[in-house]
């Protein structure tokens, strides 16, 4: 598939598109001429950062509103080809502290969107940005999309219910709509001020302020990464191809330790240290302990596997993040 020449010069909406992943998908939507709309409310508990859409500010069109407003969205969805849905309250932890924000914003929006579009512009193609954390404490690895579906917290509850309403929309009124199951994705503009939505990047701003990098248990926990480029690639893939539309794809990388991972960071950074600190037990209660995602079933249908490795797309990242730290910290 050509995808410069597929998306050139379309109507694209980025719901959450001033977050990590929704920007850096911006950009390359901007790259190859499509004519990009992001719409962010730009909660406080997020990934949104303006400066994450500094340089090409001037070539999209940025609405600052809520996914759960109607009349903006009704506005804005009805004149677009594509729709990138990325939107959703991430936080594991966040979502047992307010499980009722959780709810409405990564399922009640998310069914508010469906039926805008299913109402006023049937023939939009949409992919919704999904999580393996719906598969809960995995029973084999690596985790493939027969797993059986049993998440710990409430984020991979809601979460669930806003893959399971894109999928009902296909089945039911042969909506354009499609599943990414995503893993720890990593890369520029992440959120890193805390660890409230990815530990990598708190690692990340541990070593660049000389702290240890904090792990919790042993290290022995096994994880998958994939880079933002990789993971934007998936997307741009799966919305435009006709044979995704109904399906769930697992993304997924190389597995690794957490262990292994921080002497990796530390090795590339040329400096620093770690420290093997005891559970939170808000945090040891949902986790999934060991998981890596089998993505043959995306490989199989749409060719898609990962380009970047992991010592590449980390080097990238931290490089990123020693320049530009003051808009992240």
């Amino acid at each position: 598939m050509d995808i410069e020449k597929e998306y050139s010069g379309q109507q694209v909406l980025i719901t959450g598109g001033l977050g990590f992943i929704g920007s850096n998908l911006a950009r390359k939507l901007v790259e190859i001429g499509s004519r990009v709309t992001i719409i962010d409310n730009l909660d406080s508990d997020s990934g949104a950062n303006l400066c994450n859409v500094e340089e090409i500010k001037n070539q999209i069109e940025i609405i600052q509103s809520d996914i759960s407003n109607e009349k903006e969205l009704t506005s804005v969805l009805k004149d677009k080809k594509y729709l990138f849905n990325l939107a959703g309250q991430n936080s594991h932890v966040g979502s047992m502290q307010d499980p009722y924000k959780d709810l409405i914003v990564n399922a009640d929006s998310q069914l508010k969107i469906l039926e805008i579009c299913r109402l006023y512009n049937p023939e939009i193609k949409i992919v919704f940005a999904g999580t393996r954390q719906v598969y809960g404490r995995a029973k084999y690895l690596p985790v493939d999309e027969k797993h059986l579906i049993t998440p710990l917290d409430n984020n991979g509850v809601s979460k669930r219910a806003g893959e399971m309403y894109h999928i009902v929309y296909n089945r039911v009124y042969d909506m354009h709509t499609c599943v990414l199951r995503m893993t720890n994705v990593y890369g520029p503009r992440m959120r890193i001020k805390d660890d409230k939505l990815t530990f990598v990047g708190w690692w990340i701003r541990q070593l660049l302020e000389g702290q240890a990098i904090q792990i919790y248990g042993d290290g022995s926990q096994i994880r998958d990464f994939n880079y933002v480029d990789d993971v934007i690639d998936a997307m741009l893939l799966c919305v435009s191809n006709p044979f995704a539309y109904g399906k769930i794809y697992n993304l997924g990388g190389e597995p690794i330790t957490l262990l292994e991972l921080a002497r990796l960071m530390i090795e590339i950074f040329d400096d620093g240290n770690y420290e093997l600190i005891p559970y939170p037990s808000a945090r040891k209660r949902i986790d999934i302990g060991d998981y890596h995602g089998d993505y043959s079933f995306i490989n199989l249908e749409l060719g898609w596997q990962p380009q970047i490795s992991l010592q590449e797309g980390m080097k990238k990242t931290i490089e990123f993040y020693q320049q530009h730290k003051q808009n992240y910290f």
